[in-house]
């Protein structure tokens, strides 16, 4: 789970720290549950960090393991959707990390009949911090190995473990959606493997019926499991409710889509979506998260738990109606009497400006006609370069001002007037 965004850690810490097993025999999938981990989460893996060896390693794992669960290639090069990471993009240079090329491993179980045209993606980030040299909480540890089990070796586990438990069903039934299964990369440096994958989905973008993110979920307390996002659809919290009648986890459903996960990327596209998380602890994001600390038969019930989750959706033939609310995570110019625009930054380039990603409903940027896409470059008399340059001329002018805003729109530029406002107001 990215320190980009951290808005969700607040509710998370809610949970109590620690891990225990679930009480009972040890469910189907613990041992492979385990077995995957330990190879994400060893020290030969490098902490899975940008440009290394150990994370195209766990690449080609999670490709060896999707082709054997039956999932056909879903990336341009196989299972692999090759991206590079734009060099002027802000966290590289915050972090001190070279551009590398980078990879999604994507595999597609194809749906059949009237609902094989939409799509169910279930999603998990595979990288992690490397040797913590950026976001580690451990900084005497920097220069160590990062192994980042639950965080995020565990979800990667699972969204295999799901594939594996797909296999036949959708023989049983005659119409079922496309599922798409995808290990991101990227996502410890804000998000950007799931970025990539919006914008290049292997099936329309606009298909999607929902999103699935699995972002630790290795250390289950007392059966607790959350399902942040569960407010994205109106239909989300019944439908979660319906299949833990047989599972009887205590699922905790609640939050709208936005987060500091992977799933926000598609909540942001206006798509619903349900982050599964089974609570912070003292090892997150230091070099303590090891695979020793995994409860992997207590992942192995919550991860049952999901594959039905995701059949349901694959299988249920009603539409979900989405709820969309503004971000929740700070974005320039917003909080108290500063002014607010309204716009989500794009952090995966600074293509000459600022692209937005996304404007918040009603917001004075919705108001005024900006969209996804846009790159900011001018506001009023400042020019636009970067998100600092952003902040100090919103900065400049108060809530209730009328601003003249330059945008690079397609091959052009387009000028609007927007009214900043409070947050909130």
């Amino acid at each position: 789970m990215t320190t980009t965004r951290r808005t969700l850690l607040g509710t998370a810490c809610a949970i109590a720290l620690g891990a225990s097993t679930l009480s009972g025999q040890a469910p189907a999938g613990a041992d492979r549950i385990l077995r995957d981990i330990k190879y994400l989460a060893d020290d030969a893996r490098e902490g899975r960090g940008m440009g290394t060896g150990g994370l195209d390693s766990a690449a080609a794992y999670i490709a060896r393991e999707f082709q054997r669960a039956g999932l056909q290639p879903g990336g341009a090069n196989g299972y692999f959707q090759v991206f590079s990471i734009d060099a002027t993009a802000p966290v590289l240079a915050h972090c001190g990390i070279k551009p590398a090329p980078v990879k999604n491993v994507v595999g597609v179980l194809p749906g059949k009949g009237r609902l094989a045209g939409q799509v169910v993606i279930v999603g998990a980030h595979y990288d992690h911090l490397g040797l913590g040299e950026c976001s580690a909480l451990d900084p005497d540890s920097i220069g160590k190995v990062h192994n980042g089990a639950d965080d995020n070796a565990s979800g990667t586990a699972g969204v295999m473990e799901i594939a594996r438990a797909m296999q036949g069903r959708n023989q049983r039934v005659a119409d079922a959606r496309t599922i798409v299964f995808i290990a991101f990369a990227a996502e410890e440096l804000g998000a950007l493997g799931s970025h990539y994958y919006v914008a290049n989905a292997v099936r329309p973008i606009d298909s999607t019926y929902i999103m699935i993110n699995l972002d630790m979920v290795g250390r289950p307390v007392d059966k607790r499991l959350s399902a942040l996002g569960a407010e994205s659809a109106v239909e989300l919290l019944a439908v979660l409710d319906s299949v833990n009648a047989t599972h009887k986890l205590v699922v905790t459903g609640s939050g709208n889509g936005w987060g500091s996960s992977d799933h926000a990327e598609f909540y942001a596209r206006r798509m619903p979506v349900v982050h599964f998380f089974t609570g912070i602890h003292m090892d997150y994001h230091k070099a303590s998260d090891d695979w020793q600390k995994v409860d992997a038969p207590g992942e192995a019930a919550v991860t049952a738990y999901i594959a039905d989750v995701t059949w349901k959706f694959a299988t249920r033939p009603q539409p979900l109606t989405l709820v969309f609310a503004p971000p929740q995570a700070p974005m320039a110019g917003a909080g108290g009497d500063r002014p607010y625009l309204g716009t989500l930054p794009d952090m995966s380039s600074t293509p000459g400006g600022v692209r937005i990603s996304g404007t918040g409903p009603g917001s004075p940027a919705e108001k005024a006609g900006l969209r996804a896409g846009d790159i900011l470059i001018k506001i009023g008399d400042k020019d636009i370069k970067s998100l600092e340059d952003m902040q100090g001329a919103l900065l400049g002018h108060k809530p209730g001002d009328e601003v003249e805003i330059i945008v690079k729109r397609g091959d052009g530029t387009v000028t609007v007037q927007a009214t900043l406002s409070r947050r909130g107001g």
